[in-house]
């Protein structure tokens, strides 16, 4: 049975009651799963006031009371997670092996918060004279508001959250609409676990509405988001007039850099399994490949092998490995991509097409022979899409990769230490993966740079965004 659809406001859960709803419907099936509650205004202020009374008395509560709320949401994740990840799949797509492993790795990201909560440390400064003590306490900073993607509904909501009441933040939270059954999990989970009432809050609704109603609250002291560029940008900008904090993950356009000395067969098969990952629906899906003139050829053909071999279809079918597009908007966008390609002289080498007449599949697709100023060599398809292009000077390869705006994931393959250690240098990311994909483990820190964000999520540095820094000096 699928998840029920709830917001959940200082320790309750509230159902229809009058309140707008919306659909959330199967992507695969196009089956109406349920029907999911907006919040009022009366809702958001309710949150609101839970959570900064919860803050009151959560700012003071012990890191060990923390910790052992936090141990409980893992082993309760881990649990619970076939039906978790069964209702991910039914509302988000992705395959149902895809959904349990993201439930079970976030519960390793709620063990790693419960382990850093215990080690939120100040310093004591050494004092110019013997008489004055000097001391630096990490405080947390109050209520949060974070707004969290559909992508990846239960990592990306429970990286915030874990944060956020590991430091001592309470935090009101609006998911995605769209495939809302993995955050009333957690709700359900931290709420079985014993966390206060006000601590965690979920709401729905219109998504502008929402942020907007939310940021704008001088309740509200930290904003975090995860999703789009453009969206990323105007809520930082509306945090930046109320001179509130933020952490931004935001759009990536990970280029890809293929070495002629790499292991070229491993590469392309891991390539071509990790691009349609969750159906390149990623934010670090591997999205400009550079390849060596030397192995280009080489590279392609065991590309496109592996990727003829991904069976597509329903994420319930136990042989599915890549299943459809979260939204029907996204199947004429991965078109307009292909239209756009085939134009300017790109030649589709595999796919390029809808799939079926139900559900919102697209097959995976390769182009090649494109132009630097193609829609896929510029922008994010965020999509089972591969363009696959050329090199065979480093130098420029480099120049090519940091030419965009984006700066989020970057993939690298090469067995020369010396290449790896210049382009590890030279690429402009957040993160350079070199001949593996290494990120978004709970211990690593997991961000972007230029446009692609502001902040790092996981990691040491998974609380810096949730403290502030207090002074305090006497005699």
């Amino acid at each position: 049975m699928y998840e029920t659809l709830a917001l959940y406001i200082d320790g309750e859960f509230l159902s229809g009651d009058g309140r707008d709803t919306e659909e959330v419907t199967n992507p695969a099936t196009l089956e109406v799963l349920g029907r999911l509650p907006h919040a009022r205004k009366a809702d958001l202020d309710r949150a609101l006031a839970a959570a900064n009374r919860a803050f009151e008395s959560w700012r003071k509560s012990s890191p060990m009371l923390r910790s052992e709320i936090l141990r409980k949401a893992a082993q309760l994740s881990r649990d619970r997670a076939q039906e978790i990840g069964r209702n991910m799949t039914m509302d988000q797509g992705k395959p149902l092996a895809e959904s349990v492993g993201e439930v079970m790795s976030c519960a390793d990201h709620a063990d790693w918060h419960a382990e850093e909560c215990r080690r939120i440390y100040g310093r004591v400064i050494p004092p110019r004279s013997p008489e004055v003590r000097q001391m630096v306490l990490r405080e947390p900073i109050g209520v949060c508001a974070a707004f969290t993607p559909w992508n990846f509904p239960y990592n990306q909501a429970i990286r915030k959250i874990c944060a956020a009441i590991g430091a001592g933040c309470t935090i009101i939270l609006k998911g995605p609409e769209d495939a809302p059954s993995a955050v009333m999990a957690i709700a359900r989970i931290f709420h079985d676990a014993g966390l206060p009432p006000g601590v965690l809050n979920i709401v729905w609704g219109v998504p502008s509405e929402i942020s907007d109603y939310l940021i704008r609250s001088p309740i509200v002291r930290k904003v975090s988001f995860t999703g789009s560029v453009p969206v990323g940008k105007q809520l930082a900008a509306l945090a930046g007039a109320h001179m509130k904090r933020v952490t931004m993950e935001l759009g990536g356009h990970s280029p890809v850099l293929v070495f002629d000395d790499a292991d070229v067969d491993r590469a392309a098969k891991q390539l071509a399994r990790f691009k349609v990952r969750n159906a390149g629906q990623v934010c670090v899906s591997p999205t400009r490949f550079y390849v060596h003139e030397k192995i280009y050829d080489q590279f392609l053909s065991s590309f496109i092998d592996t990727l003829k071999s991904i069976k597509v279809g329903d994420g319930l079918e136990p042989d599915t490995q890549m299943g459809p597009l979260a939204h029907a908007r996204r199947v004429p966008t991965m078109e307009k991509f292909v239209d756009n390609a085939r134009s300017l002289g790109g030649k589709v080498v595999l796919g390029g097409e809808r799939l079926g007449e139900k559900g919102h599949f697209f097959s995976p697709t390769v182009v090649t022979d494109l132009p630097e100023d193609s829609m896929l060599m510029t922008e994010e398809p965020f999509g089972p899409i591969a363009p696959v292009v050329r090199f065979n000077d480093t130098d420029d390869v480099i120049r090519r990769a940091n030419s965009l705006p984006f700066g989020l994931s970057s993939y690298v393959f090469t067995n020369s230490l010396q290449t790896a250690t210049k382009v590890s240098n030279g690429i402009e990311a957040g993160m350079v993966n070199i001949n593996h994909f290494g990120s978004a483990l709970p211990e690593t820190p997991f961000g972007g740079i230029k446009d692609s964000g502001i902040g790092s999520e996981g990691g040491m540095e998974t609380f810096d965004g949730y403290l502030v820094t207090k002074f305090v000096t006497h005699i």
